[in-house]
């Protein structure tokens, strides 16, 4: 579509109203304004392309912007509306305009009672320009009149830093990655970065591009406080009911926490059946040169375990490798001695943890960077000093419920 179609004939420009659902009461708390152009055929068009394409004048898109977000104002006071809109703006055009034409826009309809608490405005992540400085300087005055900032993130745990310096009331979220045949809870690590930051500077997470059940239950277990997409409910030309999702979200939530609620279940169950096995055999094993020792304690657990090993308190490998091999036969490996495995994540955490409550931990589900397949480890503290840990394949996680 040529842009000079849609300048010469603004009035067949559409804003639509992209729902925002809120998880807590499962209620629409606002809308995203999205534009659309009627074209001379009769077809709706969307314009998201437009106002991301630096080809086009900057006189150009901040006409257009205005208009739609002038028409979405409008209706919101008429209609006396008292949720949420999000206005879409490219930073950079935002930076050399000095945001000038969307503060002198807030301003004039403050007048006539628009409530600036209620107005979001929201950037993009890839064009935040190189003028930070001026950027911040204009969304700090933003803030100051009660806008609230959001800001779309093009890329899991990218632009921490310019997140970190804008504070922004919103953090915009896609998971369009996620694919209908994957599994979530597989993935709930993607947003980890983002999840925690948000955390320490109070931004909500917003989850958008829901177009599927596991895309609804990724966005729930990683957080996501808001919902958009398909799923849901789509872009209409009116503000509609703010429970319309309510029933279908109450019950969806209900089954996510009947699975959560079942995998903690299985979980530990498979906890108390490693422990016991684990303590069992430890007394009647006795403890001797630890390669042969680690031979017995794998016959003895070889329905559930495919690696042992033993660490000290400061991570590193003080045994030999006891592992499966692909005819099922127990082998040594002595390349695992003298591996230092401090650098994992939570391992002094997991260490404190079993010298304070003297009792085995199980691990989160994670790749195995050898075997390149899911597995679970279960460590168990021999002493003060020494832990043994027990590696299980992923062939008996997948035969229990709940366990991936």
């Amino acid at each position: 579509m040529d842009p000079l179609d849609i300048l010469i004939d603004l009035e067949q420009l559409l804003p639509y109203y992209k729902p925002i659902i809120r998880a807590d009461k499962q209620l629409i708390s606002g809308y995203e304004v999205i534009a659309y152009f009627l074209d001379e055929n009769g077809r709706k068009q969307r314009l998201d392309w437009l106002f991301d394409d630096t080809s086009i004048p900057d006189e150009f898109r901040l006409e257009v912007n205005q208009y739609i977000h002038q028409k979405a104002i409008e209706k919101k006071l008429q209609e006396n509306y008292p949720g949420y809109l999000s206005f879409y703006y490219d930073a950079e055009l935002l930076v050399r305009d000095n945001g000038e034409t969307f503060i002198n826009l807030l301003h004039d309809y403050q007048e006539n009672g628009l409530d600036l608490n209620k107005i979001i405005l929201e950037i993009k992540d890839i064009c935040l320009t190189g003028n930070m400085d001026q950027l911040n300087h204009i969304i700090k005055y933003l803030k100051t009149l009660g806008v609230k900032i959001s800001i779309e993130l093009a890329y899991p745990n990218g632009s921490l830093n310019q997140l970190a310096i804008l504070h922004p009331s919103f953090i915009k979220v896609d998971t369009s990655f996620l694919k209908d045949d994957f599994l979530p809870h597989l993935y709930k690590d993607v947003y980890f970065g983002v999840s925690m930051l948000s955390r320490k500077i109070g931004a909500s997470l917003l989850f958008k591009g829901i177009r599927s059940y596991n895309q609804l239950n990724f966005a729930w277990k990683s957080g996501g406080e808001y919902y958009q997409g398909s799923y849901l409910t789509s872009p209409q030309q009116e503000f509609i009911e703010e429970d319309c999702c309510k029933s279908k979200l109450t019950e969806y939530f209900r089954e996510f926490v009947t699975y959560e609620q079942q995998k903690a279940k299985a979980q530990f169950e498979l906890l108390d059946l490693v422990h016991g096995t684990i303590n069992g055999l430890l007394s009647q094993v006795r403890p001797g040169n630890d390669d042969a020792w680690l031979l017995k304690l794998a016959k003895g657990c070889e329905d559930f375990v495919f690696r042992i090993y033993i660490c000290n308190s400061v991570g590193l490998q003080v045994s030999a490798n006891v592992e499966k091999d692909s005819q099922g036969n127990w082998i040594l490996l002595q390349e695992g001695m003298h591996k230092n495995w401090s650098w994992r994540p939570y391992f002094f955490e997991n260490i404190m943890r079993m010298n304070i409550e003297k009792k085995g931990i199980l691990s989160d589900l994670y790749t195995d960077i050898e075997r390149s397949e899911l597995i679970r480890t279960y460590a168990y503290p021999l002493s003060h000093q020494r832990y043994i840990f027990f590696d299980i394949p992923y062939s008996y996680l997948i035969e229990k419920e709940g366990l991936l």
